[in-house]
This record gives structure tokens, C-alpha cells and sequence, in this order.
């Protein structure tokens, strides 16, 4: 039987789901996958268990390069 983030990331690939992987945990792996108006973070753990958050939104294309700039500067660390 393989690991669950094999048989996930197969599954994003059969579906033609575009995808990237991250680690910002010690116990788990990010797969960040990209749809049509949602991205979906999908967290696998080493134990095999799956954790995921949805962000749905419109996808207007923004050109206020201001509103862009305070955006980036709320969330300086």
C-alpha cells in the first residue's frame, strides 16, 4: 500500500490539478492545489492522516498597485 501523499498526488495528476509541495511543519507536507476560483492546502502527515483549508475567491485581476502595497505591508512580520 503506498503513503496517502503518493495517492494524493496521483489523483491531483489524473486530474490534471496543477500543484506544488511545501514543508512548513516537521510532522506533515503541503500540497498547495490550484483550481478555478479555489486553491486548496492540503496537509499530509506522516502517520498518513490529511488535514486541508479551502480559500475560494473571484479572481478579479487587480491593478490598484497602492491597495497591493498596504495589503503586503499588513502582514509584515
Amino acid at each position: 500500500m503506498s503513503h496517502t501523499l503518493y495517492r494524493m498526488i496521483r489523483l491531483l495528476e489524473q486530474e490534471g490539478v496543477h500543484y506544488r509541495l511545501d514543508c512548513h511543519r516537521d510532522d506533515s507536507i503541503m500540497i498547495t492545489a490550484s483550481l478555478v476560483g479555489e486553491r486548496i492546502e492540503i496537509d499530509v502527515f506522516e502517520d498518513g492522516r490529511i488535514e486541508y483549508s479551502r480559500f475560494r475567491g473571484s479572481e478579479d485581476v487587480e491593478d490598484d498597485i497602492p491597495l497591493l502595497e498596504s495589503l503586503l505591508r499588513a502582514h509584515r512580520k
